[in-house]
């Protein structure tokens, strides 16, 4: 327990450098310094990030494929299934209901400044939109290599491949024993293995505060917030809403759940990136008393599924653009676009500044100037903080709520 309360201080004291030595670097180095060092000091945030990501792929299918075994048979991974599914869908149209009341009742697309819209970053958007068309997204979730899918460390291509091999074995019983076996194994390994990557997150998390405020500067929090207060304050209600619920079915083992996930919601937080946490996620789930096998199963389908709080941000985001140019929306266009996001979203999960992207394709499709996504990035790394911490608690409620719903959740185990 004091090696994981020492990493977390450690942490909290990266968090705090990066927001002094990048205020200095702004206030007092030239612009092509800053951009040097801002290039330079990322360094430290990939290294971390890459480090994470080359336990991704083989962890989810270890993982998976075990979780799909030990469920036992077909009818219970369709329960199962099932159940993460209500999951996933209820807590989607929340979200994307709660950022459509919210922008409504706010306006906050009036509040941003047009003088400061980010052109480059989103010219450099632009340029990704075409992923979402319908061939590109089909592209996206069934994989042609699962050698590529890992490669390109494609989540949603690794599921489908996974479950595929996990309900074969399934349907093998005994013969297909061994490889379960070996997998099983392989999976604590890559456990042990995110145990000392995660010695390296204090690294990750000073190099990328450091760069964003060298390149931003304080200034942003405070040209940017009406804007960023909004979008906390649905944050706010949407952690509400999905505590409570969780409240509701876990009764005071939340507090618990909480407390177990503090360290990657601190990660995720700092670092904007949920894949970042998968593996520590996925060993804390497992401490905090969920099923193995129901962890395996639902936590990688949470990932591709379940993006509560950039599901939010997308309807928050697309209206306030249109508010900006003072197009109308009325509430049935609203709500088409609510059903379309809630389609583009799914399994976006391996795409660079997804939400952003749906946004620009979205905006597209609704003749919403394209462009208009150039008005929030100078903050979108701030909200891109509060909506990837909200997908990890998201995930791990929802991977607590079924393990409940399957009776499979024991005692909390201390951590060694």
């Amino acid at each position: 327990m004091a090696g994981k309360n020492r990493l977390t201080l450690f942490i909290l004291i990266a968090m705090v450098l990066g927001v002094a030595i990048g205020y200095i670097v702004h206030e007092n180095a030239s612009s092509q310094f800053i951009i040097k060092f801002s290039d330079n000091i990322k360094l430290l945030t990939t290294i971390f990030l890459r480090l994470v990501q080359m336990l991704i792929a083989p962890l989810v299918f270890c993982t998976l494929v075990v979780g799909i075994a030990k469920l036992g048979d077909l009818k219970t991974v369709g329960r199962v299934g099932g159940k993460a599914l209500l999951w996933f869908v209820s807590a989607s149209l929340v979200s994307l209901l709660l950022g459509m009341f919210l922008v409504n009742l706010f306006q906050p697309g009036h509040a941003i400044n047009l003088s400061t819209a980010d052109i480059s970053g989103a010219k450099d958007l632009i340029g990704k939109t075409q992923e979402f068309s319908l061939s590109k997204f089909v592209e996206h979730v069934i994989p042609k290599s699962v050698f590529e899918a890992m490669a390109n460390n494609e989540i949603l291509q690794i599921v489908v491949f996974s479950i595929f091999f996990g309900i074969a074995a399934t349907t093998l019983h005994d013969f297909a024993k061994p490889v379960v076996k070996a997998l099983d194994a392989a999976s604590h390994i890559i456990l042990k293995m995110v145990s000392y990557v995660m010695w390296f997150a204090p690294l990750g998390v000073f190099g990328a505060i450091a760069a964003v405020i060298a390149t931003k500067g304080l200034s942003v929090f405070i040209f940017y917030g009406q804007y960023l207060l909004y979008f906390l304050i649905g944050i706010l209600l949407l952690w509400t809403i999905l505590l409570s619920v969780g409240f509701l079915i876990l009764r005071n083992r939340i507090r618990g759940l909480l407390k177990r996930i503090a360290q990657p919601l601190l990660v995720a937080f700092s670092t904007t990136s949920s894949e970042a946490v998968f593996p520590k996620l996925t060993e804390e789930l497992e401490r905090f008393g969920c099923q193995d096998k129901i962890v395996a199963f639902v936590l990688p389908l949470g990932y591709s599924f379940n993006l509560d709080g950039s599901m939010m941000y997308m309807t928050f985001a697309s209206i306030a653009i249109a508010q900006a140019y003072n197009i109308h929306m009325d509430w049935p266009t609203q709500l088409s676009m609510l059903l379309v996001l809630m389609l583009t979203s799914k399994g976006i999960a391996g795409v660079p500044r997804a939400a952003l992207v749906v946004v620009l394709a979205t905006c597209s499709m609704f003749k919403i100037p394209p462009e208009g996504i150039a008005l929030i990035l100078p903050i979108d790394h701030f909200c891109d903080m509060l909506r990837t911490s909200t997908n990890v608690i998201g995930n791990a409620l929802a991977t607590s709520v079924v393990s409940k719903w399957e009776g499979g959740l024991k005692e909390s185990t201390p951590v060694p």
